[in-house]
This record gives structure tokens, sequence and C-alpha cells, in this order.
């Protein structure tokens, strides 16, 4: 693994492009690792959240509406009154045929154009602090993208976000499996050989790399890695929000419930709901034809109250602030065996309480598919659980127990490692930069 000197004012990059959450971490000439921080409600943080804010346009505008990104998008949105258009998950998005153009008020947008907003934003504020970024980065991508079913869907992501890369300004790109650079983070602490699993598990997807680890050289420079095999599930964190979304906030929204149409009872249509489990897809809800049918349900509806709750957030667009509330009991139960999930905003009023072993028995698919996902890499790799010294977990999902004890099981509670979780890949994307 060769190691290339390079110009001291231009540091080596790497950016790690999550669904929910970005970080961008740079190593200098020095050996220094740095990642960039950013101000997030009154504290600094080394996350960026994925997010878009347009705010409603004055009048008509030829450049669009005003857009701002991360923070700064959180902040605008909860002042705002009228709300605007606000985007999470946009990464969700990489490999879908479907999603071709969106018009935010006044302009059409591409995915490329909304993901280099976002990636813009996080590099000004990046330059804010270490000055010129360059032209080069190492950004991380997952194994398979979510909804990639096919390689022609891979390839489909990595173009758009490669073009993406190069309208914020990285013109010379080149891609890292996000374990694969956990493991270069990881590395550094080593100071003998181990044959290591990373388990990165994000908001979108949940990533496994199984490495043969080379001692450190010192504390920023890991020792050679061997990668034995890849291998992932397009199942994050966003999938677990959305069985809380489902089992907790849709029956009080009218899953379940039924609606008179032509003289017969009928349930209210399920494809509703499925797109209030996916934040991304919230604001698709919010047309014309979906808040006319919603209202006719409504009038004859077995429960009108639970649908007048339903279009109150549609229309307020208040699907930011329901997810955090999702996301704050998901979390909440990583740490306590009972929670409830809060959320008020007249007349939604949701005070729905959920325990750990509910929650669990409700994202088993998720781990079945993750379990599975394990032993396929072990398979492929024709390794036995009891070769593998060391489990790194990382990624913000990887903070659920079930997740964890998922790998206490296979692999014994003592092999397990962590730390860094929601940094850790923009680190070794940096380390991976430098020896590039």
């Amino acid at each position: 693994m060769c190691v290339t000197q390079h110009a001291p004012s231009i540091p080596s990059v790497g950016l790690d492009f999550g669904t929910t959450n970005s970080a961008l971490a740079i190593k200098r000439a020095d050996g220094t690792v740095e990642l960039a921080s950013f101000l997030d409600h009154g504290q600094m943080t080394n996350t960026f959240r994925s997010v878009l804010y347009f705010s409603h346009p004055e009048e008509d505008e030829p450049e669009g509406p005003p857009v701002v990104a991360g923070p700064d998008a959180i902040r605008h949105y909860l002042r705002a009154d009228p709300k605007g258009r606000f985007m999470q998950s946009i990464k969700s998005f990489l490999a879908s045929k479907l999603f071709e153009r969106t018009r935010v008020y006044t302009r059409s947008y591409t995915l490329e154009d909304l993901i280099a907003i976002l990636l813009r934003a996080l590099r000004t504020a990046a330059e804010a602090q270490f000055g010129d970024l360059g032209t080069a980065v190492v950004v991380g991508r997952p194994v398979h993208f979510a909804g990639a079913d096919a390689a022609e869907e891979e390839t489909l992501a990595l173009r758009r976000l490669r073009t993406a890369l190069q309208a914020s300004g990285f013109k010379d790109v080149t891609f890292e499996f996000e374990p694969v650079a956990a493991a270069y983070a990881y590395g550094t602490q080593l100071d003998h050989s181990e044959v290591v699993l990373i388990a990165d598990c994000g908001g979108g997807t949940s990533d496994l790399s199984l490495l043969r680890l080379a001692p450190a050289r010192n504390a920023t420079t890991p020792g050679p890695c061997e990668v034995l095999g890849n291998d992932g599930v397009a199942m994050g964190g966003d999938v677990l929000d959305s069985q809380l979304v489902r089992h907790l906030i849709a029956p009080q929204f009218g899953l379940g419930a039924q609606y008179r149409a032509a003289e017969k009872l009928l349930p209210i249509p399920n494809w509703l709901y499925t797109q209030l489990e996916r934040w991304d897809h919230v604001w698709f809800l919010h047309t014309r034809s979906t808040l006319e049918l919603l209202q006719t349900i409504q009038r004859s509806a077995t429960h009108p109250e639970h649908i007048a709750q339903f279009l109150h957030v549609i229309t307020h667009e208040l699907g930011y602030p329901l997810s955090r509330a999702v996301e704050e009991t998901k979390f909440a139960l990583t740490e306590h065996d009972v929670s409830r999930l809060e959320f008020l905003s007249p007349p939604v009023a949701l005070h729905e309480p959920v325990t750990r072993p509910a929650f669990e028995a409700w994202i088993d698919s998720v781990l079945q598919a993750l379990d599975a996902c394990v032993d396929r890499l072990l398979t492929q790799c024709q390794m036995a659980p009891a070769a593998v010294d060391r489990v790194f977990l990382t990624g913000g999902t990887s903070f659920v127990p079930a997740i964890r004890q998922l790998f206490a099981r296979k692999f014994d509670a003592t092999r397990l490692r962590s730390g860094g979780e929601l940094t850790s890949v923009a680190r070794g994307l940096a380390l991976r930069a430098y020896q590039q």
C-alpha cells in the first residue's frame, strides 16, 4: 500500500454522505485527522443532517425557491409559518429509476440537483474551518444501495452520486465501501493482526465487511488490510422507525378503520400509511388528489377524528417533527425497557406507550435479514464465527440493543467493539484518501 505526498495546503478528504447524517473528515500532511464541526441547536456536532428545506418563494424567482441544508434547514423549518417543503433521506432514492425529477414550487429538480445542494452546503461549512478542500475526495458507499435489485440500479446510484459530487466541486471522486472505511479507522488502534467483521448499521442500509488487518503503522496510519468479503442489506434505522410508525402512529391516523363508499364499508387504503412510514415519502402525500381522497374518506369514516389528525400532519408539513418523536422513542428504548411516543400539535395528541420486547418483535424481520447476511458473508469467506477475532459495530442503528445482541450471540460479547458510531466512516475515508 503506497503513501503519496500531498500539497500541505490541500488535505486528504473523506466524505460520508449518509441517509440520516453526513460527516466530513480530513487528514493533513502532518498526519492530523480532523472532523468538520457544525452548529446544531446551539451546540457543535461532527454530523451534518442530510436534510433540505425549501422556503415558500415570496414571488416568482428565476433561480427557484430559497433552499438551505443541514442544521440550517432544521432551524428554518422550525421557525417558518407557513411551513415550506422539508426533505430528508434523499440518499434512499439514488437507485430508484422512478425518481427522475420533482417540482418544488416554481422549479423542477433532479435527484442529483438536490444532493448537490446538500453537498455544497456541507462543503462550504467545512471549508470555513479547513480552507480549500480541493477537488479530490474519497466517498463512502453502501455495499448494496437501498432499492437496488440489480447491477444496473447500483450503477445508476453511483452515477447519480458522482454527478452530484462533481457539481459540488469534487471532480476527482473515489468510492469506498462504508464498512471498509470504518476498518481504516478501527485499524489505527491495533498493535497486532486481527480478522475483523465490521458492521456499519446506518439509516438506510446495514453493511458488512470481513477483513484481515495488520498492526497500525502509528496512531494515525493503519496497517495494510485485506478485504475478505462484503455484503449488506437495504435495511437500517429508517425501517426500524417505520415499524414504530406502523404500530403506534398509523392506527391513530385511521389505519385499520373503515369508511363508507357506494353503500359499502371499505378499509381505508393501506398505501396511505405505507407512505407515512417513510419520512422521505410523506411529502408525496401533499397532492390535491390525495388530500381530496382523505377528505372524502373523513366524511364517512368510522373514526373521522383520526383522519383529521392525518390531514393535519400532511397539510402542516409535520413529517419532520413527527419523525423526531419516533427517533427519540427508538433511542429511549436503547436505554429503557419502556418508553412512550409523545407528539402534540392540536388536533394531534399522541401519547403511545411501547415496550422494548414489543419493538423487537416488530423489527424481527430486519433482525432475521441481518442475521442471514452475516451467515452469508461468513459462508462466502469460508470462515467460522470462532475465527473472527473482533466485531466492530458502527453507525447509529448499532445502538439498538437487539442489533448488538444479535452479534453477541453469534460471536460472543467479549469480541464486540464499538466507537465513533456516527463518524468512524468519515475518519476512515480520510485515511483512505491519504493513502491513495
